[in-house]
């Protein structure tokens, strides 16, 4: 067991270190109230605990009392290999924890995933995290942090969407799947392991995202609410679904990267 060191969230730190000068404008009563819309006394409640990495995620899931059903476990395979595994992404935070626990107890912990820079700040997750910034001197590390996760000997957790799912033709699914995952498991030989995730966040988000997208509003509104939906989860039951790995030898050149991409995003909504 890693050993343990309480944590705990700042907001206002966070706040003032993305702002830098300018958070001296923002009034006080605004970052308390930001405190208590994300839920901030329940979130620390269990960082206070101090769990880091895959027992982090695991132990985050009994806090919630989130139960989760898990099929085709039988499909991870066990052979020393690493793989690239790719999962639809309903609810922007319970998905990825869930999922960091399960792979990463199957493969002794090493399991990396992409996650929002912001996810950083959490003591917890940041051993498993790659941060995504798309600002800055992150941005242009990024290509050779994810170039040497692909290269290690982890296991590598994708949600190629980017964003999580959004209402789209009457229906909870993602959006287009970028197609960097297929170019980089075929480079360095991953097999791919499709995932699917049985969840939905509330009405509220899916009218949020929808509201962004009519008046063309470039930040992400509906990101801010992932914090409250992840407490809306406590005592929810969700389903996971493994299918059998995808050969990247299976992915030649009949198909373009993007085109590949989508078929796998298909057979993950077949699962």
């Amino acid at each position: 067991m890693t050993e343990r060191d309480p944590q705990i969230l700042d907001i206002e730190k966070v706040i003032v270190s993305r702002a830098g000068k300018k958070a001296k404008y923002i009034p006080k009563f605004l970052i308390r109230w930001f405190e208590k819309f994300m839920h901030l006394e329940f979130i620390n409640g269990y960082l206070k605990e101090g769990y880091v990495g895959v027992e982090f995620c695991e132990n985050c899931l009994k806090y919630l009392g989130v139960e989760i059903e898990v099929k085709g476990l039988e499909n991870l395979p066990k052979d020393g290999r690493t793989y690239t595994f790719v999962s639809n992404h309903p609810l922007g935070a319970i998905d990825g924890v869930t999922l960091g626990a399960i792979i990463g107890r199957q493969y002794d912990g090493k399991v990396k995933y992409l996650m929002n820079d912001l996810l950083m700040n959490l003591k917890g997750m940041a051993p498993l995290g790659i941060p995504i910034n798309k600002l800055g001197g992150q941005a242009r590390n990024l290509p050779r942090l994810i170039n040497e996760v692909y290269e290690s000997d982890n296991q590598m957790l994708i949600f190629p969407a980017g964003l999580c799912s959004r209402k789209i033709d009457g229906k909870i699914q993602d959006l287009e799947w970028g197609k960097s995952f297929v170019k980089k498991s075929r480079e360095t030989g991953r097999d791919i392991v499709p995932i699917h995730f049985d969840g939905e966040n509330s009405k509220r988000f899916y009218r949020i995202a929808s509201w962004q997208k009519r008046l063309g509003l470039k930040f992400n509104f509906a990101m801010m609410t992932l914090p409250s939906e992840m407490c809306n989860s406590v005592g929810r039951k969700y389903t996971i679904t493994f299918g059998k790995p995808i050969p990247v030898a299976d992915l030649d050149r009949s198909r373009s990267d993007h085109e590949w991409a989508q078929e796998i995003r298909k057979k993950v909504y077949e699962l």
